[in-house]
């Protein structure tokens, strides 16, 4: 007797469901999981940050932490290497004892290549120039720039060129001389007799300024005035007289350093 044969089963053409179904499951919880980490690790963040205001006596009876900023690689800049940084407020003093180098004519080029980069952005290129000699970096403070007619006070306005200059300088442990110079108009005031005083008392307020701010050997920075009688232009044009009327800031090499007492 013939066996009876079954029928042909009906062909399911929707078993991609139940794999796409696991497949949207397994996705699902993998994001719950990681969300359930972030919300985490940002708990313990602010728990960390309110435990370090609670130690500095920042934090306040029922107060929350306040929400933590993160900083993306891209907001992250290269530190610059080069040894001469340009800014614009007085740093603090190192520490004493800091150790220092020797600048030689090579630092001296690189000094004056980034001091004049910043007074040429700050437009202020005929307030200040620079001069590679053989006693070393020659930074001439106009008077206009930094001193009103016959007084000794530096303008407020001109503290941040100061500041920019003196920070560079101060990286290094070579003498410092701020040498004061005047044109040959006559002065004759209460405070100021003749143009020895004057000139005198403008290098010495560089050099007190100097002291207060930055970390330099007080064995090592001197001032001096030379009123009218080392120009460096013509004293009979107003353009000539403007050029004398200035403070120099010098910093010395070695050798002028050995000519020097």
């Amino acid at each position: 007797m013939a066996l009876k044969k079954e029928p042909e089963k009906h062909v399911n053409h929707e078993r991609w469901l139940v794999s796409y179904a696991d497949f949207i499951t397994l996705l699902f919880a993998v994001f719950v999981v990681l969300y359930a980490m972030g919300q985490s690790d940002k708990k313990k963040v602010e728990e960390v940050v309110a435990a370090i205001q609670q130690s500095f006596g920042m934090a306040t009876a029922g107060a929350t932490a306040p929400k933590v900023n993160v900083i993306t690689s891209s907001a992250i800049s290269a530190i610059p290497t080069l040894k001469p940084e340009i800014k614009s407020t007085p740093m603090a003093k190192p520490r004493s004892g800091q150790t220092k180098t020797r600048a030689e004519e090579k630092d001296f080029r690189q000094i004056k290549s980034a001091v004049d980069a910043y007074l040429t952005k700050q437009g202020a290129q005929s307030k200040v120039t620079l001069e590679i000699t053989r006693r070393g970096l020659i930074v001439s403070l106009k008077e206009a720039g930094f001193f009103n007619s016959g007084q000794a006070a530096i303008k407020p306005e001109a503290y941040e060129l100061v500041n920019t200059i003196a920070e560079v300088m101060s990286q290094y442990n070579n003498p410092l001389r701020l040498e004061g110079h005047t044109d040959n108009v006559p002065i004759n005031t209460s405070q100021f007799p003749s143009n020895w005083e004057l000139s005198t008392a403008r290098a010495t307020t560089g050099l007190k300024y100097l002291l207060r701010n930055y970390d330099i050997d007080p064995n090592k920075i001197s001032a001096t005035g030379y009123a009218e009688f080392r120009p460096i232009a013509d004293n009979g044009t107003a353009e000539g007289r403007a050029k004398n009327r200035r403070v120099d800031l010098v910093m010395l090499s070695g050798d002028a350093e050995r000519g020097e007492p």
